[in-house]
């Protein structure tokens, strides 16, 4: 049985979240803050985690932060809930390493579709093949999951290895954002692809100069040429 830590300091919120969780068959975990949250997670090691972003002492980017930063917690999925919906907030949930992100207030079937995609993608096996695919001056190993640009090796969180994975395995072929969510996100319906554009811009300005060659087609998605 997949285990969910739901962090959520308002109560009638995190046990509806609890109650449609075991209702699908999840075991669900419930804390008010963000301390209790990580001690949570580092103690039960959830397969995924709903965390708030608005949390009293600590806040949710802290919390993910954190998770991130440890050996133990930084492979488990973070999908954050929040009643903030700007750009900015978004950007910063994924830079603090958030897999995905749903602003309040939200449909219980959506949710539910998003938690099966992540934790289907999740469980899948990783690819360890040897192969290597270099576009321009990006190297990605697939065995290690390691990418270098230049010959320097760049941080990626799981959804922008993926992505980016992704894109040079198409390269040169326009990828629609709703194809995008589809197959690097899992998600079998439209989603928000805003999702895709928030990723998009975070993983050019980690490629530096080399992130010019993710090409914007508007109106469509997104292509990797040289």
């Amino acid at each position: 049985m997949k285990k969910v830590l739901i962090v959520e300091d308002e109560r009638d919120l995190a046990e509806l979240l609890a109650y449609n969780l075991e209702k699908e068959g999840y075991q669900a975990l419930v804390t008010g803050t963000g301390v209790e949250g990580l001690e949570t997670a580092r103690r039960e090691l959830p397969d995924l985690i709903l965390l708030d972003l608005m949390l009293p002492g600590m806040m949710g980017t802290e919390v993910c932060s954190a998770l991130r930063h440890s050996d133990k917690t930084r492979g488990i999925p973070v999908l954050m809930l929040t009643a903030r919906g700007d750009e900015i907030d978004r950007v910063v949930g994924f830079e603090m390493g958030a897999d995905d992100y749903i602003v309040k207030p939200f449909s219980m079937r959506e949710l539910m579709l998003r938690i099966r995609a992540i934790l289907r993608r999740s469980s899948q096996e990783p690819d360890t093949t040897e192969r290597q695919i270099t576009m321009g001056t990006i190297v990605i190993d697939c065995a290690s999951h390691r990418v270098t640009v230049a010959g320097s090796e760049i941080e990626l969180t799981s959804t922008e290895y993926k992505l980016l994975l992704y894109l040079a395995e198409h390269g040169g072929r326009v990828m629609k954002r709703e194809l995008l969510l589809q197959d690097v996100w899992g998600y079998n319906f439209v989603g928000d692809t805003r999702t895709v554009d928030t990723h998009v811009t975070r993983l050019r300005n980690k490629l530096g100069d080399a992130g010019e060659m993710i090409k914007t087609v508007r109106g469509f998605g997104y292509k990797l040429e040289e």
